[in-house]
Protein backbone atom coordinates (compact mmCIF):
# COMPACT_ATOMS: atom_id res chain seq x y z
CA UNK A 1 0.00 0.00 0.00
CA UNK A 2 2.53 2.86 1.18
CA UNK A 3 4.71 1.66 -2.48
CA UNK A 4 1.44 2.56 -4.37
CA UNK A 5 1.01 5.59 -2.39
CA UNK A 6 4.41 6.50 -3.41
CA UNK A 7 3.95 5.75 -7.01
CA UNK A 8 0.88 7.96 -7.21
CA UNK A 9 2.71 10.69 -5.61
CA UNK A 10 4.89 10.30 -8.37
CA UNK A 11 2.89 9.95 -11.33
CA UNK A 12 0.56 12.96 -10.15
CA UNK A 13 3.22 15.13 -9.27
CA UNK A 14 5.42 14.58 -12.09
CA UNK A 15 2.41 15.15 -14.74
CA UNK A 16 1.86 18.62 -12.72
CA UNK A 17 5.10 19.56 -13.18
CA UNK A 18 6.73 18.63 -16.27
CA UNK A 19 4.33 16.14 -17.66
CA UNK A 20 4.74 12.84 -19.46
CA UNK A 21 8.30 14.01 -20.16
CA UNK A 22 9.34 15.10 -17.39
CA UNK A 23 8.54 12.02 -15.35
CA UNK A 24 10.80 9.79 -17.70
CA UNK A 25 13.34 12.21 -17.27
CA UNK A 26 13.38 12.47 -13.91
CA UNK A 27 12.74 8.62 -13.56
CA UNK A 28 15.82 7.76 -15.71
CA UNK A 29 18.18 9.92 -13.96
CA UNK A 30 16.57 8.48 -10.06
CA UNK A 31 16.87 4.77 -12.12
CA UNK A 32 20.26 5.33 -12.96
CA UNK A 33 21.77 6.48 -9.66
CA UNK A 34 19.52 3.96 -7.58
CA UNK A 35 20.69 1.35 -9.87
CA UNK A 36 24.96 2.08 -9.56
CA UNK A 37 24.51 2.12 -5.57
CA UNK A 38 21.94 -1.15 -5.41
CA UNK A 39 24.55 -3.26 -7.78
CA UNK A 40 27.33 -2.24 -5.34
CA UNK A 41 25.97 -1.59 -2.31
CA UNK A 42 27.63 -4.40 -0.24
CA UNK A 43 30.91 -2.82 -1.22
CA UNK A 44 30.07 0.82 -1.47
CA UNK A 45 28.76 0.54 2.56
CA UNK A 46 31.54 -1.64 3.97
CA UNK A 47 33.90 0.52 2.64
CA UNK A 48 32.59 3.22 4.01
CA UNK A 49 32.45 1.87 7.43
CA UNK A 50 36.09 0.44 6.47
CA UNK A 51 34.88 -3.06 7.56
CA UNK A 52 37.09 -6.38 7.58
CA UNK A 53 35.53 -9.22 6.39
CA UNK A 54 36.10 -12.14 8.96
CA UNK A 55 38.22 -14.80 8.04
CA UNK A 56 38.10 -18.53 9.91
CA UNK A 57 41.40 -18.09 11.18
CA UNK A 58 40.80 -14.48 12.99
CA UNK A 59 43.23 -14.32 16.12
CA UNK A 60 40.09 -13.08 18.89
CA UNK A 61 37.84 -15.87 20.04
CA UNK A 62 34.80 -13.38 20.70
CA UNK A 63 34.92 -13.23 16.48
CA UNK A 64 35.04 -16.26 15.25
CA UNK A 65 32.13 -17.01 17.62
CA UNK A 66 30.40 -14.35 16.12
CA UNK A 67 31.25 -15.43 12.67
CA UNK A 68 30.48 -18.91 13.49
CA UNK A 69 26.91 -18.21 14.91
CA UNK A 70 26.01 -16.18 11.70
CA UNK A 71 26.97 -19.17 9.50
CA UNK A 72 24.98 -21.62 11.26
CA UNK A 73 22.10 -19.31 11.23
CA UNK A 74 21.47 -18.64 8.17
CA UNK A 75 22.45 -22.34 7.23
CA UNK A 76 19.75 -23.29 8.92
CA UNK A 77 17.53 -20.57 7.28
CA UNK A 78 18.37 -21.83 4.51
CA UNK A 79 20.12 -19.12 3.14
CA UNK A 80 23.15 -18.91 1.17
CA UNK A 81 25.63 -17.41 3.91
CA UNK A 82 26.67 -13.54 3.40
CA UNK A 83 29.61 -12.15 4.09
CA UNK A 84 30.78 -11.23 7.59
CA UNK A 85 32.58 -8.38 8.47
CA UNK A 86 33.06 -6.16 11.73
CA UNK A 87 33.48 -2.32 12.50
CA UNK A 88 35.72 -0.57 15.18
CA UNK A 89 33.49 1.34 16.58
CA UNK A 90 32.56 1.48 20.24
CA UNK A 91 28.69 1.81 19.89
CA UNK A 92 27.42 -1.72 19.61
CA UNK A 93 24.98 -1.79 16.30
CA UNK A 94 24.49 -3.89 13.42
CA UNK A 95 23.55 -3.84 9.80
CA UNK A 96 23.06 -5.05 6.64
CA UNK A 97 23.57 -4.61 2.96
CA UNK A 98 23.24 -6.20 -0.67
CA UNK A 99 21.62 -6.81 -3.96
CA UNK A 100 20.30 -9.79 -3.09
CA UNK A 101 20.95 -13.23 -0.99
CA UNK A 102 23.72 -14.29 -2.78
CA UNK A 103 25.60 -11.07 -2.74
CA UNK A 104 25.07 -9.98 0.91
CA UNK A 105 27.14 -8.77 4.17
CA UNK A 106 26.23 -8.48 7.23
CA UNK A 107 28.51 -6.41 9.88
CA UNK A 108 28.65 -5.98 13.28
CA UNK A 109 30.76 -3.14 15.71
CA UNK A 110 33.16 -4.67 17.65
CA UNK A 111 31.00 -2.77 20.79
CA UNK A 112 28.68 -5.40 19.71
CA UNK A 113 30.62 -8.04 20.71
CA UNK A 114 32.33 -6.96 23.75
CA UNK A 115 28.91 -5.13 25.34
CA UNK A 116 26.67 -7.90 24.45
CA UNK A 117 26.06 -11.62 25.50
CA UNK A 118 26.31 -14.41 23.08
CA UNK A 119 22.12 -14.95 23.07
CA UNK A 120 21.89 -11.10 22.29
CA UNK A 121 24.09 -11.14 19.33
CA UNK A 122 23.36 -13.99 18.05
CA UNK A 123 19.68 -12.29 18.14
CA UNK A 124 20.63 -9.34 16.58
CA UNK A 125 22.77 -10.58 13.65
CA UNK A 126 18.95 -12.79 13.40
CA UNK A 127 17.89 -9.63 13.12
CA UNK A 128 19.95 -8.56 10.01
CA UNK A 129 20.00 -12.38 8.18
CA UNK A 130 16.18 -11.58 8.53
CA UNK A 131 16.45 -8.17 6.18
CA UNK A 132 18.82 -9.72 4.00
CA UNK A 133 16.21 -12.82 3.25
CA UNK A 134 12.81 -10.86 2.94
CA UNK A 135 15.21 -8.87 0.32
CA UNK A 136 14.89 -5.58 2.46
CA UNK A 137 17.52 -3.99 0.54
CA UNK A 138 15.38 -4.52 -2.70
CA UNK A 139 12.19 -2.80 -1.27
CA UNK A 140 14.11 -0.28 0.00
CA UNK A 141 15.95 0.56 -3.91
CA UNK A 142 12.77 0.60 -5.40
CA UNK A 143 11.46 3.20 -2.58
CA UNK A 144 14.82 5.38 -3.08
CA UNK A 145 14.49 5.52 -6.80
CA UNK A 146 11.01 6.91 -6.59
CA UNK A 147 11.72 9.12 -3.76
CA UNK A 148 14.36 10.25 -6.17
CA UNK A 149 12.53 10.79 -8.85
CA UNK A 150 10.38 12.59 -7.13
CA UNK A 151 12.87 15.27 -5.43
CA UNK A 152 14.54 15.18 -8.84
CA UNK A 153 10.76 16.58 -10.46
CA UNK A 154 10.81 19.01 -7.77
CA UNK A 155 14.16 20.49 -8.27
CA UNK A 156 13.38 20.52 -12.15
CA UNK A 157 10.12 22.17 -11.56
CA UNK A 158 10.99 25.73 -13.16
CA UNK A 159 12.94 24.04 -16.20
CA UNK A 160 10.23 21.67 -17.35
CA UNK A 161 8.25 23.00 -20.64
CA UNK A 162 5.04 25.01 -19.86
CA UNK A 163 4.21 28.33 -18.50
CA UNK A 164 4.01 28.44 -14.49
CA UNK A 165 1.10 29.94 -14.54
CA UNK A 166 -0.93 27.13 -16.58
CA UNK A 167 -0.55 24.85 -14.12
CA UNK A 168 -2.74 24.41 -11.05
CA UNK A 169 -2.11 26.97 -8.32
CA UNK A 170 -0.10 28.79 -10.99
CA UNK A 171 3.45 29.86 -9.45
CA UNK A 172 2.20 29.13 -5.72
CA UNK A 173 1.56 25.78 -6.91
CA UNK A 174 5.02 25.15 -8.13
CA UNK A 175 6.52 26.38 -5.07
CA UNK A 176 4.38 24.01 -2.97
CA UNK A 177 5.02 21.02 -4.92
CA UNK A 178 8.40 21.98 -4.90
CA UNK A 179 8.66 21.71 -0.74
CA UNK A 180 5.84 19.38 -0.47
CA UNK A 181 6.05 16.80 -3.27
CA UNK A 182 9.45 15.54 -1.44
CA UNK A 183 8.80 16.27 2.13
CA UNK A 184 5.65 13.40 1.19
CA UNK A 185 7.86 11.11 -0.22
CA UNK A 186 10.17 11.10 2.35
CA UNK A 187 7.46 10.31 4.79
CA UNK A 188 6.31 7.39 2.66
CA UNK A 189 10.24 6.05 2.23
CA UNK A 190 10.68 6.25 6.07
CA UNK A 191 7.11 4.52 6.43
CA UNK A 192 8.21 1.97 4.58
CA UNK A 193 11.90 1.69 6.47
CA UNK A 194 9.81 1.18 10.25
CA UNK A 195 7.83 -1.52 8.55
CA UNK A 196 10.66 -3.42 7.44
CA UNK A 197 12.20 -3.24 10.73
CA UNK A 198 9.45 -4.46 12.81
CA UNK A 199 9.37 -7.80 10.29
CA UNK A 200 12.96 -8.42 10.35
CA UNK A 201 12.68 -8.65 14.15
CA UNK A 202 9.72 -10.99 13.93
CA UNK A 203 12.12 -12.73 10.95
CA UNK A 204 15.25 -12.54 13.72
CA UNK A 205 13.17 -14.18 16.57
CA UNK A 206 12.38 -16.57 14.67
CA UNK A 207 15.93 -17.45 13.27
CA UNK A 208 17.85 -17.08 15.95
CA UNK A 209 15.11 -18.89 18.24
CA UNK A 210 15.81 -16.48 21.11
CA UNK A 211 12.59 -13.30 21.29
CA UNK A 212 13.51 -12.60 24.34
CA UNK A 213 17.70 -12.39 23.65
CA UNK A 214 16.58 -9.77 20.80
CA UNK A 215 14.11 -8.27 23.11
CA UNK A 216 17.05 -7.47 25.62
CA UNK A 217 19.73 -6.28 22.65
CA UNK A 218 17.54 -3.55 21.56
CA UNK A 219 17.08 -2.18 24.68
CA UNK A 220 20.93 -2.75 25.40
CA UNK A 221 21.63 -0.64 22.23
CA UNK A 222 19.69 1.89 22.63
CA UNK A 223 20.61 2.67 26.08
CA UNK A 224 23.99 2.51 24.78
CA UNK A 225 23.41 5.16 22.06
CA UNK A 226 21.52 7.52 24.28
CA UNK A 227 24.59 7.22 26.90
CA UNK A 228 26.52 8.56 24.45
CA UNK A 229 28.25 5.66 22.36
CA UNK A 230 28.35 7.86 19.26
CA UNK A 231 29.06 5.84 15.84
CA UNK A 232 31.22 8.84 13.99
CA UNK A 233 31.39 6.71 10.75
CA UNK A 234 27.28 7.03 10.67
CA UNK A 235 27.81 10.51 11.65
CA UNK A 236 29.82 11.37 8.82
CA UNK A 237 27.44 9.63 6.39
CA UNK A 238 23.61 9.96 8.13
CA UNK A 239 21.85 8.52 4.95
CA UNK A 240 23.22 5.20 5.79
CA UNK A 241 21.68 5.50 9.37
CA UNK A 242 18.48 3.63 8.12
CA UNK A 243 20.60 -0.11 7.78
CA UNK A 244 21.59 -0.47 11.37
CA UNK A 245 19.13 -2.00 13.60
CA UNK A 246 19.16 0.81 16.14
CA UNK A 247 19.44 4.06 15.24
CA UNK A 248 23.12 4.99 15.30
CA UNK A 249 23.02 9.01 14.86
CA UNK A 250 21.74 9.89 18.19
CA UNK A 251 19.38 6.75 19.40
CA UNK A 252 16.39 8.65 19.87
CA UNK A 253 14.02 6.64 17.47
CA UNK A 254 10.14 7.08 17.63
CA UNK A 255 7.40 5.91 16.06
CA UNK A 256 6.78 9.21 14.62
CA UNK A 257 6.90 10.81 10.72
CA UNK A 258 10.16 11.61 10.40
CA UNK A 259 11.76 8.35 11.91
CA UNK A 260 13.05 5.70 9.96
CA UNK A 261 13.38 3.49 12.97
CA UNK A 262 10.05 2.45 15.61
CA UNK A 263 10.29 3.05 18.87
CA UNK A 264 12.42 0.71 21.02
CA UNK A 265 9.23 0.29 23.26
CA UNK A 266 6.98 -0.37 20.49
CA UNK A 267 9.38 -3.23 19.31
CA UNK A 268 9.93 -5.00 22.23
CA UNK A 269 5.76 -4.70 22.71
CA UNK A 270 5.50 -6.29 19.21
CA UNK A 271 8.26 -9.02 20.04
CA UNK A 272 6.09 -9.98 23.37
CA UNK A 273 2.68 -9.77 21.65
CA UNK A 274 3.70 -11.97 18.78
CA UNK A 275 6.00 -14.69 20.58
CA UNK A 276 4.77 -14.20 24.70
CA UNK A 277 6.94 -14.53 27.62
CA UNK A 278 8.48 -11.29 29.74
CA UNK A 279 11.54 -9.74 27.59
CA UNK A 280 14.49 -9.32 29.33
CA UNK A 281 15.49 -6.13 31.25
CA UNK A 282 16.96 -3.57 29.98
CA UNK A 283 20.94 -2.44 30.52
CA UNK A 284 21.31 -0.35 33.76
CA UNK A 285 23.16 2.60 34.50
CA UNK A 286 25.93 0.83 35.82
CA UNK A 287 26.16 -1.56 32.54
CA UNK A 288 26.91 1.33 30.28
CA UNK A 289 29.86 2.26 33.11
CA UNK A 290 31.29 -1.31 32.72
CA UNK A 291 29.39 -3.69 30.24
CA UNK A 292 31.40 -6.36 31.42
CA UNK A 293 30.15 -6.08 35.19
CA UNK A 294 27.93 -9.06 36.07
CA UNK A 295 27.44 -9.97 32.28
CA UNK A 296 26.82 -13.62 31.59
CA UNK A 297 30.03 -14.96 30.55
CA UNK A 298 30.09 -16.56 26.54
CA UNK A 299 32.80 -18.66 24.96
CA UNK A 300 34.96 -15.63 24.33
CA UNK A 301 35.26 -14.84 27.83
CA UNK A 302 37.64 -17.39 28.89
CA UNK A 303 40.94 -15.92 30.09
CA UNK A 304 43.10 -16.78 27.05
CA UNK A 305 40.75 -14.62 24.75
CA UNK A 306 40.54 -11.46 27.12
CA UNK A 307 42.94 -10.05 25.43
CA UNK A 308 42.64 -7.19 22.75
CA UNK A 309 41.11 -8.40 19.15
CA UNK A 310 43.09 -5.96 15.80
CA UNK A 311 40.98 -2.99 16.81
CA UNK A 312 43.24 -2.61 19.93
Amino acid sequence: MLLAAMTALFVGVGYLIGGPTGMAVALAFALVGNLISYWNADKIVLSMYKAQEVQADHPDARVRTYASDVREMAQRAGMPVPKIAIIEGDQPNAFATGRDPSHAAVAATTGLLTMLDRREIRAVMGHELAHVKNRDTLTMTVTATIAGAISALANFAFFFGGNNRERPGGFIGVIAIMILAPMAAALVQMAISRGREYEADAGGAEISGDPQALASALQKIDAYARGGRVNIQAERNPATAHMFIINPLNGHGADNLFSTHPSTSNRVAALTARFGGKHAAPAQPEELVSPRRNRPQGPWDQPQSRKPGPWG
